[in-house]
């Protein structure tokens, strides 16, 4: 009796001891499944903001670009509009009576210094500066003395090299206005630049008359030499042509070498 009894609480034991097992074990693993879940959500809130932050420091980069590639354009644009009137009082010592086209140019040049315009309205003005110094070369053309000028060809060669420098800044601001812009526009960074206020930039262009305007400052050529503006005169030649000399024929010299002699 004894022994039975005894087998029976072990029986019972054991049952109880398994019942009681099997939640403790689910327990477990829903807890750890919910680690593994806060820690895959932790990790890609980290690579957003990696990404975000990534993202922020490229559009800031650019942008800066922008505005440095700007600045270089407007220090050109002012040395240019300070060898204008230089180059205005050379011609007017020239050509004074050409009053309208040099009032023009200082305009010109005015409208193009005013402050506070945008990089599109700044091309539009000096389109129109460019537009104005041409009809001031094209005055120039009609003066020999003032081009062969010292300083009216030093003039024209330094406006020359700036329209270089402005032309090669020009392309390498508008290459950076369209990355910036390339990359406000699209997806996912738009909304990076959305909330960091980065918005599009303005091209350094114009769309109307600066584009069809043809090259108005050209490499200055050098003053003719004075020998050359006055060519040789042509003299004829009172030197009669030459007669042509006749070969004597070998075989008529031989025959009337050995030739017989008559006897008289």
């Amino acid at each position: 009796m004894q022994h039975g009894v005894t087998a029976r609480l072990d029986l019972v034991g054991l049952v109880q001891s398994g019942v009681g097992e099997i939640p403790l074990r689910s327990t477990a693993l829903s807890t750890t499944g919910v680690h593994v879940f806060k820690f895959i959500v932790i990790a890609v809130i980290v690579l957003l903001v990696l990404w975000a932050v990534g993202m922020y420091n490229g559009l800031i980069k650019l942008r800066n670009l922008v505005q440095e590639a700007w600045r270089q354009i407007d220090v050109e644009l002012k040395r240019r509009h300070d060898l204008i009137p230089n180059l205005v009082e050379t011609v007017k010592g020239y050509a004074g009576h050409e009053r309208g086209t040099l009032e023009g140019v200082m305009q010109a040049r005015s409208a193009a210094m005013s402050g506070g315009q945008t990089p599109a309205a700044a091309a539009q003005s000096e389109g129109m500066l460019s537009q104005a110094l041409g009809r001031l070369f094209a005055v120039a053309e009609a003066y020999p003395n003032l081009k062969a000028n010292e300083n009216f060809l030093a003039l024209q060669q330094e406006l020359t090299s700036t329209e270089d420098r402005i032309a090669s800044g020009r392309r390498y601001y508008n290459a950076n206005v369209r990355e910036l812009n390339t990359k406000v526009e699209t997806v996912p960074s738009n909304f990076v630049a959305g909330l960091a206020k980065i918005g599009r930039a303005e091209y350094f262009e114009s769309e109307g008359a600066e584009r069809e305007a043809p090259s108005v400052l050209s490499a200055p050529q050098p003053p003719p030499h004075p020998k050359s503006l006055h060519p040789p005169l042509r003299t004829r030649s009172r030197t009669r042509p030459r007669p042509l000399r006749q070969r004597p024929d070998p075989d008529l010299h031989t025959h009337l070498r050995f030739a017989p002699r008559r006897v008289r």
